[in-house]
């Protein structure tokens, strides 16, 4: 066991139960626990969107992948990028205008139906838990790696301490967690790049010159094509990507924890700053660890690459390093799995408990009791589904996660505010329609049937062919919505007119709502 790095997660895991400890004593009613009561600054909600945004997958994932397959891991950087582009224009101010602890609440805004808000629900929490499960095999491998602790215990320790942030701190408490982390995060990732960008003279030609004499790639490293093939699932991976970050609940729920919708422009502004820097740092550690750490080595850690931000940075800066970047690492699971359970949490007390089956009659007693349940039972699903996944890269899980928020999700949110002939069945058709054509090719896909990086659960020939369903699945989401309307009643146009007004206009909120 490395003593540094055990000493430095006890600091991670002692500073973060003190954050909870002081929410604790702020989370008293359910709008303290899903948004922290609306108080939080652009700047402050920006660190922990970017806290939020900036995962396992970003950090160890991507990483891993773009050592192992060079340009094509670059895919998933760009990809997690350019999303926020779709948040900004086109969701962030509608959402916090219409909506008031969960994205079902935007969606009931205009249609007033327990069918839409239950359908919501389960898609939250369906995503949150696929979410899940990628940051878990993450904590796994990387407390494995550091700890020697066996990967079982490893996904059980972040499971109760994910648990112990949301039960007793609520959403105040995720938010510092994320925050911090957000900090650490980019300083070591900082401190990575320059130290990979001193080796190589602090020259891009020298960079790209010793790695693509470093891997087993060649030439090729540098270009597209190593692991991603096809054209098609090229394109529906970043179909994925670009259009998932908009339909993630546990990123639209941050849009309530301000006070207003300008408010929340401004938090994606800075996030989009502070991701975007990070994600240009992603060149550096994917391709110092191809150059200093070596394909052999990083396969060695892990099968699917997760490991190379650590052993880069040990190879950089020792074991003190190493054990700092770790528990960053560390660190970035925690604030994730936080968000996620909440989200999933809130999906159900709010939406489903508190909505369909008392029928908005619970007392607030009763709500923050369901979701402190709601979030026990979530970890404990998640939990278990990630001894499954162990052999998984994270990026490659996260970004099925996106594809299934994409089609789920997003059109439901767009066609919502935008299109007046819109209805009750067409949302309820086009979530269902989504989610179910997602999850069903996935598991007819190569990723599940055929061995990608030791990642097959059977074996077999596919029936999907593509890896990511995005292509396929995104505008079955869109043309179930579409049809379902169509083949039923228009909806309501004043309520329409309504709704187009205090999207883009906030008018009508009342403060904390």
């Amino acid at each position: 066991m490395n003593g540094t790095a055990f000493s430095l997660f006890l600091a991670i895991v002692a500073l973060t139960l003190v954050i909870t400890f002081f929410a604790s004593k702020k989370t008293k009613t359910t709008s303290d626990f899903y948004t922290a009561d609306g108080g939080l600054t652009g700047m402050q909600n920006g660190l922990a969107i970017a806290g939020d945004y900036m995962s396992a997958a970003s950090f160890l994932g991507i990483a891993g992948t773009i050592a192992l397959s060079g340009f094509d891991g670059f895919f998933y950087s760009i990809g997690f990028l350019v999303a926020y582009l779709v948040v900004l224009y086109l969701v962030a101010e509608p959402l916090r205008n219409l909506g008031k602890y969960t994205m079902a609440d935007m969606i009931a805004a205009r249609f007033n139906d327990k069918k839409v808000r239950g359908v919501a629900a389960l898609n939250t929490m369906a995503i949150s838990t696929f979410y899940m499960v990628a940051q878990l095999v993450g904590a796994g491998a990387l407390i494995k790696l550091l700890l020697g602790i066996e990967y079982i215990y490893s996904v059980l320790i972040v499971g109760v301490l994910m648990t112990v942030y949301v039960v007793f701190g609520g959403m105040t408490a995720t938010s510092w967690v994320q925050i911090v982390k957000a900090v650490l995060l980019m300083l070591g990732t900082f401190i990575i790049s320059v130290m990979v960008f001193a080796k190589f003279g602090f020259s891009f030609t020298e960079m790209f010159n010793q790695v693509k004499n470093s891997t087993p790639l060649g030439e090729s490293f540098l270009n597209p094509g190593n692991k991603f093939k096809d054209p098609l699932d090229t394109i529906s991976l970043n179909l994925a990507l670009v259009l998932g970050t908009a339909g993630l609940p546990h990123i639209l729920i941050r849009f309530f924890t301000v006070k207003d919708a300008p408010t929340a422009r401004k938090s994606v502004v800075y996030a989009t700053w502070l991701i975007g820097i990070f994600y240009i740092m992603t060149i550096f550690l994917g391709f110092g660890a191809a150059a200093f750490v070596g394909q052999d080595n990083i396969v060695a850690a892990n099968a699917a690459g997760n490991m190379a931000a650590p052993l880069l940075a040990e190879v950089l800066g020792g074991e003190f390093l190493f054990a700092f970047v770790s528990a960053v690492a560390f660190a970035t699971i925690l604030a994730v799995v936080a968000g996620l359970v909440l989200s999933a949490a809130s999906a159900f007390a709010h939406d489903f408990y508190t909505h369909i089956l008392r029928k908005g009659h619970a007392t607030e007693k009763e709500q923050m009791k369901a979701a402190k349940w709601a979030s026990v039972g979530v970890a404990i699903i998640s939990i278990l589904l990630a001894l499954f996944a162990q052999k998984l890269n994270v990026a490659f899980l996260v970004s099925l996660a996106f594809a299934v928020a994409a089609s789920a999700n997003l059109p439901i949110i767009l066609l919502t505010i935008f299109w007046k002939r819109f209805n009750t069945a067409g949302a309820v058709t086009g979530m269902l329609v989504g989610l179910l054509s997602s999850l069903i090719l996935v598991a007819i896909s190569p990723s599940v049937w055929s061995p990608v990086e030791g990642a097959a659960i059977l074996t077999g020939e596919a029936i999907f062919p593509l890896a990511n369903p995005g292509i396929v699945s995104i505008p079955l989401g869109f043309l179930g919505a579409i049809v379902g309307t169509m083949l039923s009643k228009p909806s309501d146009v004043e309520k329409f007119n309504e709704i187009l007004v205090k999207a883009n206009t906030g008018s009508g909120l009342r403060k904390g709502a």
